[in-house]
């Protein structure tokens, strides 16, 4: 039985380590480990090896699942890979070991992976796990798709609240986290 909390955290591969989106990566990482969550991640660069050397910087633990179809093998703060064989397989495990979750700025790989979290919840496919985005930067998708979402029936109304938390700093995010899944 899995005893430790685990949070997933996705966003771009291309920071770089002089890139404020790479600081603000690893300072996420730290913030998650000193909660005393393990973070997961694609296991490759750009916020995927920020917030895996920041959480380590801090004494945490991190997972890193990985695809064959990329090639690469995980960033050297990665204390577990986990190797799947297809980019589907990787996206899918991501999710199986997360207990919450934090979208970071990213691209059409982010979104991809934001959006099937946020639509298996949405749709009752895995179990209530929280879900908090980085910053304004998502707020745009996050609105228009809860303008066609508010028209039906379903967790988006006022008495259910909303299943993604937009977090104005790594605090609030980890707050959030901390505040679902009783830290």
């Amino acid at each position: 039985m899995k005893t430790e909390k685990i949070i997933t955290v996705f966003g771009s591969s291309r920071p770089q380590e002089d890139d404020a989106d790479y600081a603000d990566a690893r300072s996420l990482g730290a913030e998650l480990a000193r909660a005393g969550f393990a973070v997961c991640s694609g296991g490759y660069g750009g916020v995927m090896e920020a917030v895996s050397r920041g959480a380590k910087d801090a004494g945490g633990k991190t997972y890193g699942v990985t695809a064959e179809f990329f090639k690469p093998k995980a960033n050297v703060w990665i204390d577990v890979e986990v190797r799947m064989k297809s980019w589907q397989e990787r996206l899918f495990e991501l999710i199986r070991l997360a207990d919450g979750f934090v979208a970071c700025k990213g691209g059409t790989g982010t979104l991809v992976e934001l959006a099937v979290v946020w639509e298996m919840l949405n749709k009752s496919v895995i179990s209530t796990k929280p879900v908090a985005v980085m910053g304004e930067f998502w707020s745009p998708v996050l609105e228009r798709v809860r303008e066609v979402e508010l028209g039906h029936a379903g967790p988006w109304g006022e008495a259910n609240g909303r299943l993604v938390h937009v977090a104005r700093s790594h605090e609030d995010a980890v707050s959030h986290l901390v505040s679902k899944l009783g830290k």
